[in-house]
């Protein structure tokens, strides 16, 4: 497609230098696109002085904050690889994820002191807290930095857990984020005069990408919330300072049960979501009070963003997560070139990672030949080009927008003292989409307490991991091999 790409921050910061890019609401500070440039040259030459520069990595633990952005950019214009870290996990978890990637700084602010902490006595790399050490940064200035980015350099990574649970760091590039910029932008028309809310986690694709990063390549502003907070979210498109807005199902359902949902002019907001299929009531739900809540599906192998349905057949494709954007090439394994018909769903085009960091076997199972991406998730086709996700092919379940691996819970309850062997699958959930529920085999003369097994869970991994329910069986159903029948205890559930 192309070799290099503007330096981000710096092009931006020409074409619209005064006008603002981030309104961050937790220190009322208002930064224009010419004062992001700047902060990101000094984050970038202080990270110079203390002998990082291009392929080392740091990591980042933080809260939604303007910071996190500039220091992303920093990144860009050095060649450093940016490593966003899952403050909800526990330190030990994170130890295990941080050490194949193998950071040499943690920058963090003041909500994720004490995790970061623990993190540097366990890795023994320096830290730097964002509040007075990164600002202090930004106050002395750097010498302004402009040369084309590579377009395929690595640029940050994003954590994901594989099929045995192990974390694998999935490399995003600069010319990943163009890409997905054009296959929103084209879709739902971004232009600078759109405003968007920062409020999802940034250690997910979502965070950065739906839709901060696309609106300010645009031109546009966003307001970065430090998390979730309903009701001043709510409050903030209710006064008419959000244009367009992506959330994961677990939100939408969460504004429904607010009385507010109903003073919000929804006509005037363009809304996207994504992490796990809006159910259809929700959808209506919305739609009775003028938004058209439109699906799309990505992965963070993907972007995200490779299917978005669009407003004018939202209505009669319910269920449907459109068709593949602009930059977005898509075949369904085993069905004729833009058949209909049910198949993986395979994809390629410049949204696409280039594989994982460090990891050439993940990344050479993951694609097949010809550069497909293999998504491990079941689509269809119908007769106007329109998909609609099937079923996942593996195991993996998703929580509230978040991708749960059974493999990496089973190994956490297989650990219990009471527990000789678990099994966990994921099942439906109204507020969360789905939830897991795991199946454990009790060690001889032992009765394990299924609210004490989810507290041993919550202290090794994020609660969104956390299985919401515990059964106890005799034995599981098995395979000739001695694998377990998943299906066949989902059957029992039912």
């Amino acid at each position: 497609m192309f070799d290099t790409v503007p330096d981000m921050a710096c092009k931006r910061a020409e074409l619209s230098g005064d006008a603002t890019a981030f309104l961050d609401q937790a220190t009322d500070r208002r930064w224009s696109f010419a004062e992001v440039n700047r902060a990101a040259d000094a984050v970038a030459a202080a990270l110079a002085e203390r002998g990082i520069g291009e392929g080392d990595r740091i990591a980042i633990a933080c809260l939604a904050c303007a910071e996190f952005f500039i220091t992303l950019f920093a990144c860009q214009k050095a060649g450093i690889i940016l490593c966003p870290l899952n403050w909800r996990q526990p330190a030990p978890e994170l130890v295990a994820t941080m050490t194949p990637v193998e950071p040499c700084l943690l920058i963090h602010d003041a909500a994720n002191d004490d995790l970061a902490e623990r993190i540097a006595v366990e890795t023994k790399i320096d830290r730097v807290d964002i509040e007075t050490g990164l600002h202090a940064w930004i106050a002395q200035g750097g010498p302004p930095r402009s040369a084309p980015v590579p377009a395929e350099r690595p640029w940050y990574l994003l954590f994901t857990s594989g099929t045995t649970g192990r974390p694998k760091a999935v490399i995003q590039t600069a010319r990943m984020c163009w890409a997905n910029t054009v296959n929103i932008g084209q879709a739902i028309g971004l232009t600078s005069a759109d405003s968007a809310v920062t409020f999802l986690p940034l250690f997910h694709t979502a965070g950065i990408n739906l839709y901060t990063l696309p609106v300010f390549l645009n031109g546009g502003r966003s307001t970065i919330l430090p998390k979730f907070e309903p009701e001043t979210l709510l409050e903030l498109i209710r006064a008419g300072e959000v244009t367009q807005f992506f959330a994961v199902p677990a939100i939408y359902q969460a504004f429904s049960l607010m009385d507010a949902v109903d003073k919000v002019d929804w006509r005037a907001l363009r809304c996207g979501c994504g992490g796990a299929p809006l159910p259809e009531p929700l959808i209506r739900f919305f739609a009775d009070r003028g938004a058209m809540v439109l699906n799309g599906f990505g992965m963070t192998e993907t972007g995200p963003t490779v299917f978005l349905m669009d407003a004018a057949r939202a209505a009669d494709k319910i269920g449907s997560v459109g068709r593949a954007q602009m930059l977005t090439e898509l075949r369904l394994a085993g069905v004729e070139a833009n058949a209909p018909g049910e198949g993986e769903i395979e994809l390629r085009g410049p949204g696409i990672t280039p594989g994982y960091f460090r990891n050439p076997e993940a990344t050479a199972e993951t694609f097949a030949e010809g550069g497909w991406l293999r998504t491990g998730d079941v689509g269809r086709r119908d007769a106007d080009g329109y998909v609609y996700i099937v079923d996942r092919i593996k195991d993996m379940y998703i929580s509230g927008g978040e991708n749960v691996y059974p493999a990496e819970v089973e190994r956490i309850l297989n650990d219990h003292p009471e527990i000789l062997e678990a099994a966990v699958i994921g099942i439906a959930d109204e507020k969360w989409g789905e939830v897991g529920a795991a199946f454990v085999i009790p060690r001889p003369g032992t009765t394990p307490d299924p609210q004490k097994v989810r507290q041993w869970c919550r202290a090794r991994l994020a609660g969104y991991k956390v299985p919401a329910r515990i059964i106890a069986v005799d034995d599981f159903p098995r395979t000739a091999a001695g694998k377990t029948r998943k299906p066949e205890l989902r059957e029992t559930l039912a």
